[in-house]
């Protein structure tokens, strides 16, 4: 394993391209209501990468035809966006995207429910975030301390999951990813797992935290086309990622537009971008 450390004017060139992702998620999160497509969506997602200057890093990769990942109730990841997939109200929409400027990768996913959606799917939604920043913050903790271990990140998402109050499916063979010079690098993160095990968080590193859940089983199956995943028994997912970056005294969230201020507070590296 080759996990690609940083120094602090390659994290500040990452920032740049997590604010692009910032804005295209936010462009998406406000344009989201029944009536538009994935297409459309993703249409809009390239305008705004190239209007900042970037290009989108999932376009092309390994064929991958479209800029994001538009992935619609039951469909948990990797989604191809189509003019044929119209969202309906209630639905509930998983947004993955990721751009590339001046040779470094910005990833991040959102939920967002389409209209008025059910009390639960919303709740699933929220457990999925309230996830990703125990993730980061578990993150942030075990830099700072110099004892952070990566599966110390797997068992805070895990926990997050198990302690809310309805059982939710987390997904299996999917999670976060080291991120850099390539949108998927060392490590493999899992979404569970038992801590202190695996590399150490050390400053300079920077890595994409991804949990991915179900309303009911955790078992997946990936369609004919090659990518999009769906659960076995149809019920609804979500997905929620930041891409976060590690110095000595903490994390910036380099796809959060405060950094990861916000919902960290002492734990976010001071250093302002």
């Amino acid at each position: 394993m080759e996990i690609e450390l940083k120094n602090p004017d390659q994290l500040g060139l990452m920032r740049r391209a997590g604010l692009v992702v910032c804005a295209a998620l936010e462009a998406m999160r406000e344009t989201v209501k029944p009536g538009i497509s994935t297409a459309e969506l993703d249409e809009l997602a390239e305008e705004v990468i190239r209007s900042h200057g970037a290009v989108p890093s999932f376009k092309g990769y390994h064929g991958f035809p479209a800029t994001i990942c538009a992935s619609v109730n039951e469909q948990v990841v990797h989604t191809i966006p189509s003019g044929k997939q119209v969202l309906a109200e209630g639905d509930l929409i998983s947004i993955d995207c990721g751009a590339i400027l001046d040779g470094w990768h910005g990833d991040a996913a959102i939920t967002v429910g389409v209209g008025e959606i059910r009390p639960e799917l919303q709740a699933m939604a929220d457990a999925a975030e309230e996830a990703l920043w125990a993730g980061i913050a578990a993150a942030a903790r075990g830099v700072r301390s110099g004892k952070g271990r990566l599966t110390d990140i797997s068992y805070a998402i895990e926990s997050s999951i198990r302690k809310a109050p309805r059982k939710y499916g987390i997904v299996r063979g999917y999670g976060g990813h080291g991120i850099g010079t390539q949108m998927h690098q060392d490590p493999h993160i899992n979404n569970h797992g038992r801590p202190g095990r695996g590399p150490s968080l050390v400053p300079g590193m920077a890595l994409a935290i991804e949990p991915m859940i179900t309303f009911g089983s955790p078992r997946t199956v990936e369609l004919s086309d090659g990518w999009t995943v769906v659960t076995i028994d149809r019920q609804p997912a979500a997905h929620t990622e930041h891409s976060v970056a590690f110095y000595e005294d903490g994390v910036v969230v380099l796809t959060a537009q405060d950094g990861g201020k916000h919902r960290l507070g002492e734990l976010a590296h001071p250093i302002l971008y």
